[in-house]
């Protein structure tokens, strides 16, 4: 039933995604009732603004969700695998950022701006699944293209900044940089090795074939949510001593050849999509440009010439937002609009 309010729960809120929600409620006037920040027991009680307001965290537990319409996630998988069923039993439609349900053949998979009507599919368990930060930038930009002339493959090298492996890992990037200026020992608590003035070529865990998780989640989301199980998705993740926005270096061959003024043409048009694409002027996308924005910045656009049909091209996106939160909250924008 179709309401004036909706009471929404975040569950993950003192995160670096979750604090991210909080904010992209306010700025874009989602009508929320009652909101429920929740979060784990040492965060119990703190305080979270909301519209002026401030508004006690909750633990997480079994009773968390009565009288919750929508459930934003943003709090692993292992959480999510718990909880949302529950959520999802007191009657909430749940929002999750894991990577928990993703592949599960019947919660839909969804990008908005590509395939929104997937989301109607929530009613046959309750769940709609965000995707991986990185396929949500990149497949930003690969859609337009895709609906010009089919994508056979990509070939993809991700430069992934360090608010991908949350708060924590923002925080050791600024004490590393404020140890080095001061001539003092870089600790790594977060990730494996020092991650200032440093590229790690290893995003999640190693997988048998020698591909990270990570890269896999951009083979087989690309798939899922493009519809289309032929795509062939070979990628290297690096993380990159950057704060925010992630960028990506892709390369793409196509069923027919898409010229580079079909391409402009086509990401100009497409909504959340800005190209900036002036080399000659020194204009191209840069993470420092794209943090704490919306739109993803696509540039660097060329033909491939080693192949027949070929693109290069390059972008970059604000993983807490269009790769979190953002997307999240226009999933439930979509819900509300359409379906309940």
């Amino acid at each position: 039933m179709r309401r004036e309010n909706y009471n929404v729960a975040i569950v993950g809120a003192t995160g670096a995604v979750g604090q991210e929600m909080v904010q992209i409620l306010e700025e874009r006037n989602f009508p929320v009732g009652e909101l429920r920040p929740i979060a784990s027991e040492k965060s119990q009680g703190k305080d979270l603004e909301f519209k002026g307001a401030k508004i006690k965290i909750q633990k997480l537990d079994e009773n968390s969700f009565r009288g919750v319409h929508i459930a934003l996630f943003s709090a692993g998988a292992s959480r999510s695998r718990e909880f949302a069923p529950k959520a999802v039993e007191a009657g909430a439609v749940v929002v999750d950022n894991s990577s928990a349900f993703r592949m599960e053949p019947d919660i839909p998979l969804v990008i908005p701006e590509i395939n929104s009507d997937a989301i109607s599919d929530y009613k046959r368990c309750g769940i709609i699944a965000n995707p991986n930060c990185t396929t949500a930038v990149t497949l930003m930009a690969l859609k337009p293209l895709h609906d010009i002339s089919r994508i056979k493959r990509v070939v993809a090298s991700s430069y992934q900044a360090v608010s991908g492996a949350g708060a924590k890992a923002i925080e050791e990037l600024r004490l590393q940089t404020l140890a080095w200026a001061k001539g003092e020992p870089m600790k790594a608590d977060v990730f494996p090795h020092q991650i200032a003035f440093n590229l790690l070529p290893h995003i999640d865990a190693f997988l048998e074939n020698g591909y990270t998780k990570e890269e896999m989640k951009l083979h087989n989301e690309t798939r899922k949510i493009l519809g289309d199980n032929l795509i062939q998705v070979t990628a290297t993740t690096v993380r990159v001593p950057v704060f925010r926005a992630h960028s990506v270096s892709v390369n793409i061959e196509t069923e027919r050849k898409i010229t580079i003024q079909e391409a402009r043409k086509a990401l100009s048009n497409f909504p959340g999509v800005r190209v900036v694409d002036e080399p000659q002027n020194f204009k191209y996308p840069m993470p420092i440009d794209a943090a704490r924005m919306d739109d993803c910045l696509v540039g660097r656009i060329r033909e491939d010439y080693t192949v027949p049909a070929g693109l290069s091209f390059w972008v970059v996106g604000d993983q807490l937002r269009k790769g979190a939160a953002l997307n999240a909250v226009q999933i439930a924008e979509v819900l509300i609009r359409e379906y309940v």
